[in-house]
């Protein structure tokens, strides 16, 4: 009897070789970027944590100290101290600048503005200006010297409030965050207000609400997940001011410590106190805490759109 052998008109490649070349291919894609990741967001942590477990002394050199640097940030009035300063900073300045990036992003897609393409590039432009520059024009208003506050005081012989006093200078940066970021953040809600349909608006007139129930029941919900992701970057910005701080300080030495806030804190250990194995300890508990806030928040708007 003779063996029948089955016709084949081709051969099929294994599937696990497919599946290889594909990853294979997938890692070429993926390669560069993991390569530039690790080299400048994984190195320089692991790093800064290598550093935390070891302490410069003048007696002895660089000795292994273990958890001795995260115990005394712990116990370090001082970068608490600036901890708190930044948080109450977001829990002002954060809301009010969203609010009015909002209001602006509400207005311009109302239809209703006179020139709404200039009225947008000019809300915009001030995000366009470097924050070095925006800081020392700033400061430069603030002056009670030679500034327009100093101005308004010798034109009308009045003295106004000095913007960089100890009890002031908070807000003053506030005010300059708040006038560089209001266009950055008006354009992600505006972005998000274009793609909203325009059949959810027809509904609700057809349903008879008028125009703040329709900005309250359909544009707000429908550009929450802007919101959110626009609270969290101002979040996590808040907790690394450096520039405004650090340029204000010479001209108010009074009013801005070396750890008014915690990047300028960890800035003066590492450069001027020459204390960068601690240095390196508060950015990284620094940078838990960013985290941990970061991720309340995002927590929170998830829920509120579920």
């Amino acid at each position: 009897m003779t063996a029948v052998t089955p016709l084949t008109t081709g051969r099929r490649p294994p599937a696990g070789g497919s599946r290889s070349r594909r990853g294979r291919i997938g890692w070429l894609f993926v390669g560069p970027f993991m390569a530039v990741f690790a080299l400048v967001f994984l190195a320089p942590i692991a790093y800064s944590l290598y550093l935390s477990f070891f302490r410069d002394q003048l007696v002895g050199g660089t000795s292994f100290v273990g958890l001795d640097n995260f115990q005394r940030a712990f116990e370090d009035d001082q970068f608490w101290a600036a901890v708190g300063r930044v948080v109450l900073f977001l829990a002002v300045q954060v809301p009010v600048m969203l609010g009015l990036a909002l209001l602006v992003a509400l207005a311009l897609d109302s239809g209703r503005l006179y020139g709404k393409s200039f009225f947008r590039i000019s809300v915009f432009l001030p995000y366009a200006v470097p924050a070095v520059v925006a800081t020392l024009m700033w400061g430069f208003i603030y002056g009670t010297r030679f500034g327009l506050v100093g101005n308004i005081n010798d034109a009308l012989g009045v003295s106004l409030p000095d913007p960089l006093s100890p009890s002031l200078v908070l807000a003053s940066i506030g005010n300059i965050v708040t006038w560089e970021f209001i266009g950055y953040n008006m354009l992600i809600f505006y972005s998000a207000l274009r793609v909203v349909p325009k059949s959810l608006y027809e509904a609700a007139e057809i349903d008879g609400a008028g125009q703040w129930r329709i900005i309250t029941a359909v544009k707000i919900p429908a550009i929450r997940g802007a919101l959110v992701i626009a609270t969290i970057f101002s979040v996590i910005g808040s907790f690394q001011l450096f520039n405004e701080p650090s340029i204000l300080k010479s001209l108010a030495p009074n009013a801005i410590t070396t750890y008014f806030t915690p990047n300028l804190y960890t800035f003066t250990l590492s450069f001027s106190g020459r204390q960068q194995n601690y240095a390196a300890t508060v950015s990284l508990v620094m940078g838990v805490v960013t985290m941990i806030i970061a991720y309340a928040v995002q927590l929170r708007g998830m829920r509120k759109e579920a």
